[in-house]
């Protein structure tokens, strides 16, 4: 298996008629950093939320680390605390603090105790610049720290992978650039990370592979430089033509 930590075979979902992916096959290895990137309705987060079964693919296989995650009597919990997931809209316990929010999933999934939880979140909370912050409940936040808080909790459970789903579209635009800062240094550490992306400078500058998705499908992939400098079909020129200046 080497260094492969997912593998995504012939993966296709419907809801109803609808088919939204249609054999998907893509591998993430250990220190990636992979952008799917792509149209709105083109299938991007449909794909991250089956990598993480919150939606069950119609057909296909995902494998972690050679075993498919989708196969009768397998732990998707277990499965779930090595793939970590960043929402476009933060996802935090609106009545618990900062502090709180990165300690309880370390707690109830990882049975650690409370002040090793303690310990390990306050880490990520200074990684990510919310340290001051611990006391503070959701609401008091900006929407860029709410997102740097939620990549705070991820990495307390020290996922092997870490999914982002549009993790700065509900941002004001002056609050882009921090949550890029962080995720530019999770980058630069080698942590295995796939995301979903309307940042195409961060796409292009940032990840080692990136994955071009039009009508549930993937349309071409490959190295930045490839797919930024050289994309093989037009539908993909077509598509970054617009971010060429970026």
């Amino acid at each position: 298996m080497g260094n492969e930590i997912l593998q995504v075979n012939h993966l296709s979902k419907s809801f109803g008629t609808h088919e939204v992916l249609r054999d998907i096959d893509f591998t993430v290895r250990k220190g990636d950093v992979t952008s799917i990137i792509g149209a709105s309705g083109s299938g991007k987060s449909t794909l991250l939320r089956c990598i993480n079964l919150l939606e069950n693919p119609t057909s296909g296989e995902i494998l972690y680390h050679g075993q498919n995650v989708l196969a009768q009597g397998f732990n998707p919990a277990a499965y779930r605390s090595h793939v970590g997931m960043v929402f476009q809209s933060f996802n935090l316990f609106n009545n618990m603090t900062v502090l709180d929010n990165c300690v309880v999933g370390q707690v109830k999934v990882l049975k650690k105790n409370k002040e090793e939880a303690h310990a390990h979140a306050m880490e990520y909370l200074e990684k990510v610049g919310m340290a001051p912050f611990i006391k503070a409940k959701p609401r008091q936040l900006s929407g860029g720290q709410k997102q740097r808080v939620a990549i705070a909790r991820a990495l307390a459970m020290d996922p092997e992978v870490l999914l982002f789903d549009e993790p700065t579209s509900a941002l004001d635009p002056e609050m882009v650039g921090e949550v890029l800062t962080v995720m530019r240094s999770l980058a630069a550490e080698g942590m295995t990370m796939l995301v979903v992306t309307h940042e195409m400078a961060f796409a292009r500058d940032v990840s080692n592979h990136v994955v071009y998705m039009s009508g549930g499908v993937i349309c071409e992939e490959g190295a930045p430089r490839e797919v930024f400098g050289n994309p093989q079909k037009q539908e993909t020129r077509d598509f970054l033509s617009r971010f060429r200046n970026s």
